[in-house]
């Protein structure tokens, strides 16, 4: 029987294993004590595995090369992920943005799923195993070199090692110069899916607010909207976190400057906005300024709200004029923020670039250099916003180049 070995044990490794053992012996090398580490941490502890829009949809979703995906996408849709896990025992549930997760909010089911269904599949799994080099003659891999000096030979090689995000988990970029040694070309690598920092001194001061149900845009140097989206956000003390803000961050250019603008009322247009603080100001028509806004608006936000106005805090509501509450629904529907960059790489959820698509069948995940080599998950120059769409495209690839193996 043939033999395929599998690089990288995270969620496309083990999806990868498992589908090539259908037709082949399967060894899976990971380096870590334990198989799929970044799972863990994934949706806080809980998993995203996949989101529940129509197959079709997923493509709005995913920035980068998402025409590529397609054969993936198609060939394990999100359908089959749920199937997969829910036949593997574990229930799943759908929640706010139709992220899928399962109903017991652990991402170790997910992984025990992946687990047993490795050992019912009889393949071979090597722990604490770390991948060092390709052995290589007449265009074909003949075996891996691992750090401890060993060989292990195989007739298909699927790698699936990450990125560079979270490389407490192992995703420390390594494979990317061992590949480029081989002769494929690798889209630089950036961070995608992460935090965001901004200038203002100020916004310190909102560290830990969360907002809800607010509209984030990012404009470029040239006042166009590079990026709109309404949801969850989060003031650090360095910037903005949060699901809208870690998507915004695949559309921000180290080499432009930014603006990140926040509607905080973005269900009001500005009349509506301007008669609904009337209304409060009426209500408190003998309070300060600074004591009118409690029901509008998070207490957090305020002073910094009254601040960017620029009226006096002291000041009656009742003597406020029209032009001061014009100024204030423009700094409540514009808050404006100035980005000063992304947070490192090693923060950041997923890796932007990898290994260039233009070298890799995407029919197959093999590529077009060595004739058995294959690709699967964050390693491939793909990456999609939050909401499960990264690890579905991780589950795809992985099964799909496990499927291919050997179809040449």
């Amino acid at each position: 029987m043939k033999k395929t070995i599998v690089i990288g044990g995270g969620p496309s490794g083990m999806m990868a294993a498992i589908s090539a053992s259908d037709k082949t012996h399967v060894t899976l090398i990971e380096k870590n004590e334990k198989l799929g580490k970044k799972l863990y941490i994934t949706g806080k502890g809980r998993c995203n595995i996949t989101n529940c829009k129509d197959i079709s949809e997923f493509f709005d979703y995913i920035p980068t090369n998402s025409n590529f995906l397609y054969s993936a996408l198609y060939t394990f849709t999100n359908k089959d992920t749920m199937d997969f896990f829910e036949n593997q025992g574990v229930p799943l549930k759908v929640e706010r943005g139709d992220r899928v997760f399962p109903d017991s909010n652990k991402s170790s089911d997910i992984i025990s799923a992946l687990q047993k269904k490795l050992l019912k599949n009889n393949v071979d799994v090597l722990l604490n195993t770390e991948f060092k080099d390709f052995i290589i003659k007449d265009n074909k891999i003949e075996s891996v070199m691992l750090s401890n000096g060993e060989n292990i030979k195989g007739d298909y090689f699927i790698i699936c090692t990450g990125g560079l995000s979270y490389p407490q988990t192992g995703s420390t970029g390594e494979s990317f110069k061992i590949l480029k040694k081989i002769g494929h070309p690798i889209t630089e690598l950036r961070p995608s899916l992460v935090p965001i920092e901004i200038k203002e001194d100020w916004i310190k001061d909102l560290q830990g607010l969360s907002l809800k149900n607010v509209e984030l845009k990012i404009i470029n140097s040239k006042n166009k909207v590079v990026y709109k989206d309404f949801g969850e956000m989060l003031f650090t003390h360095f910037g903005i976190s949060g699901p809208i803000a870690l998507s915004s961050s695949s559309f921000i250019n180290g080499s432009e400057q930014y603006k990140a603008v926040i509607n905080l009322k973005p269900a009001l247009s500005d009349v509506e906005l301007d008669k609904r603080i009337q209304r409060d100001f009426q209500k408190n028509i003998n309070k300060d300024y600074k004591n009118s806004l409690d029901e509008l608006l998070p207490k957090k936000i305020i002073e910094t709200i009254i601040m960017l106005s620029g009226i006096d805090e002291n000041k009656k509501v009742n003597l406020i004029t029209k032009e001061e509450r014009h100024k204030l629904c423009n700094v409540i529907q514009n808050f404006t923020l100035s980005v000063k960059g992304l947070r490192p790489i090693a923060e950041a959820i997923i890796t932007s670039g990898g290994v260039n698509v233009k070298k890799i069948d995407p029919s197959t995940m093999k590529s077009k250099i060595i004739n058995n080599l294959y690709f699967s998950g964050e390693i491939i120059d793909v990456d999609a916003f939050t909401g499960g769409f990264n690890l579905q495209i991780a589950l795809s690839t992985g099964f799909l180049a496990g499927k291919m193996i050997g179809d040449d």
